[in-house]
């Protein structure tokens, strides 16, 4: 995620001299990284990017803390001042609220009644301050809310106490179908499984750790503010914020998992913020419902584990100086460090290797050293499936063919019989396909504009259902021509059998979506390789199954000797009746006679067709005669059985 980070709200907790630019340079370095830096008026803004494992960055305090710890070891003198927490009273039942709560929802509950606030504008620094990391002030009590997020990255949210029906809350999940307005108006039919908030009449008052309910928002007239500050279960926060497509600030942090115990200054920093600004007085006694409080966890880990694995030598009290600054509490026993881990960091660090990683960021990776590899460069491995693949796209290419990628996503209409997704983006993307033959008609169709003939292919899965479990990923060949003439398209389909060393056989079956007689299946050793046709819109269109053309290719194929004698070459031009296959034409003359070594047909003309035949003996030269002797077989077998009369 990113943040923006103001540098004069920054240095309220950093105490350093470093320049602006020094910190983008270090923190970069060593930490979050900071894309850029803008210049605003006697201020500077970070614009910062905060890993999603990183929570705990993704604020003011939290950058403060990291450069605290980073800039020293890249000498600079830096410090960070620490947020004191008032004498707070917390307690499991307070008197102004009664609240029950589902501990599975909400790992931290807590809430503080303030009465007598006076609602006004924000003071003229916390209006700039907020304004610089993009925030726009509303009053004094919404201001605080945003303050706090953006400064501790702690979530906060308030109610008008008054509007709270019988002083109490019930925080609980959802049940599908149950509606909700939140404060920008909008209606929302919860989908269940949500974690809302109900007053003692039922009615809902939060969409909690979204947003919060119209019906218990603050206005000009309130007097008396509860001030609300929780932990709360990530993954119901992540999935009622995509499901409903309502993306605020506080979802973003708490799907991301904040440490209960960063609470306590929450709710701390309100309530300083509120006697200062609002003139309001907190009830002393806070309520918090905290079954299950952290409980410090320790991890250890060896001197000469950590120096192996970043190949250096730090010393003890090296390593303990990185640690400590980083907030980690550390005990050497001989070789052996504990360390302490403390509570905002319990989510990323779960293993020594963490806290080796820990060590390398902030020594420097820079100051790492290298190693050139030694040894010989392995061999590259054989039989890869991509190996094929590219060299089918490269054939193809060498046609003529341009490779296109369509979205794996599509509608009903384009896979009557995928598999539908639980949460699409549209309607449009609802369905996994099962065939790449919509996607690539739509994409012919798309540059209908094109004036030249086109050929476009794709190489992708496609999803075949099956019951109860995952689909079948089937990775697929699939092209279409456009204004290309029949014998050329299927020539190209031919050209990459041919160049892929697959003997094959065409044979003609009717299939859906292709025109009536003009659709064949590709059989190579008695099993079907794909398909080729023309479809209804007047495209042709063809399909493999790309682990068929694995197993039937051959690497290297065939080999057969230069003939020593050369053979005799004529054309002949028939013409034959409408709907005949002329391919069984030069496979039957093939076959009619051995001094026939090859056919091509040449040229068409209406219902008359060129051949060129290659009259060929492998042990001498034939003569005159013998080639007409052969040729008057051929005539004559090519008349009786398929009706073709020579044309002068």
């Amino acid at each position: 995620m990113n943040i923006l980070v103001s540098d004069n709200w920054l240095r309220a907790y950093l105490k350093t001299n470093a320049r602006p630019q020094e910190i983008v340079k270090y923190l970069s370095l060593c930490g979050p990284s900071i894309e850029k830096v803008e210049k605003l008026a006697s201020d500077h803004v970070y614009s910062i990017e905060v890993t999603t494992n990183r929570a705990d960055s993704a604020s003011i305090y939290g950058i403060a803390r990291e450069a605290a710890a980073i800039l020293p070891n890249n000498g600079i003198n830096a410090s960070v001042l620490s947020i004191k927490v008032g004498n707070l009273k917390f307690m499991p039942k307070v008197k102004y609220l009664e609240a029950k709560v589902d501990s599975s929802l909400c790992m931290r509950f807590t809430s503080v009644l303030i009465k007598n606030v006076h609602i006004a504008e924000s003071p003229q620094w916390m209006k700039e301050r907020l304004t610089a990391v993009g925030v726009r002030p509303i009053n004094n009590v919404v201001d605080i809310s945003n303050y706090v997020m953006h400064e501790l990255g702690q979530p906060v949210h308030t109610f008008d106490y008054d509007k709270i029906k019988g002083s109490k809350m019930i925080l609980r999940a959802s049940k599908k179908g149950e509606k909700l307005t939140t404060l920008d108006g909008k209606v929302h039919n919860l989908p269940g499984g949500d974690i809302i908030i109900e007053d003692a009449t039922g009615r809902l008052i939060d969409l909690a750790g979204i947003m919060g309910g119209q019906n218990s928002a603050v206005d000009e007239k309130t007097t008396n503010v509860l001030l609300f500050v929780q932990t709360y279960n990530p993954f119901n926060i992540r999935k009622t914020s995509m499901s409903l497509a309502q993306r605020t600030e506080a979802a973003e942090l708490f799907e991301k998992g904040l440490d209960p115990e960063l609470v306590t200054l929450g709710i701390s920093r309100g309530i300083e913020l509120f006697r200062k600004l609002t003139k309001g007085v907190a009830e002393k006694e806070i309520l918090d419902i905290y079954p299950s409080p952290y409980q410090p966890k320790t991890i250890s880990t060896r001197l000469d584990t950590i120096n192996s694995l970043l190949g250096t030598s730090l010393e003890k009290h090296t390593i303990s100086k990185i640690l400590s600054s980083l907030g980690f509490k550390t005990a050497w026993n001989k070789e052996l460090l504990d360390t302490l881990i403390p509570s905002w960091r319990s989510q990323d660090i779960l293993i020594p290797e963490d806290l080796v990683e820990e060590v390398a960021r902030i020594y420097g990776y820079h100051k790492l050293p290298s190693t050139l590899m030694s040894g010989l460069i392995p061999e590259p491995p054989r039989d890869t499936p991509f190996k094929l693949e590219g060299k089918i796209k490269q054939i193809l290419k060498g046609y003529g063919g341009v490779e296109v990628y369509t979205l794996s996503l599509v509608s009903h209409d384009e896979a009557r019989t995928g598999l539908k997704l639980k949460n699409p983006l549209g309607e449009d993307g609802e369905y996994l396909r099962t065939s790449l033959m919509t996607s690539l008609l739509r994409a012919a169709k798309e540059n209908s504009g094109e004036k030249e003939p086109f050929h476009l292919f794709e190489m992708a899965n496609v999803y075949l259902p099956k019951k109860g479990e995952l689909p079948t990923e089937k990775m697929m060949l699939a092209g279409i021509f456009r204004e290309t003439p029949y014998r050329e398209a299927k020539g190209v389909v031919e050209g990459l059998l041919t160049e892929l060393n697959i003997p094959f056989e065409l044979f003609s079956e009717e299939a859906g979506h292709f025109v009536p007689n003009r659709h064949i299946y590709i059989k190579s050793h008695g099993k079907i390789l794909g398909e080729f046709g023309e479809l209804s819109e007047d495209y042709f269109y063809y399909e493999f199954s790309v682990e068929s053309l694995r197993e039937a290719a051959k690497d290297v194929g065939s080999f057969k000797g230069i003939p020593k004698f050369p053979p005799q070459i004529e054309d002949i031009t028939f013409t034959f009746p409408e709907r005949t296959r002329i391919g069984k034409v030069v496979d039957f003359a093939l076959a009619k006679e051995k001094l026939v070594k090859n056919i091509e047909l040449t040229d068409t003309y209406k219902d008359a067709y060129t051949f060129r035949l290659w009259y060929q003996h492998p042990e001498k030269t034939l003569t005159d005669s013998e080639v007409g002797i052969a040729r008057e077989k051929i005539l004559k077998g090519i008349k009786e059985k398929f009706g073709g009369i020579v044309k002068s």
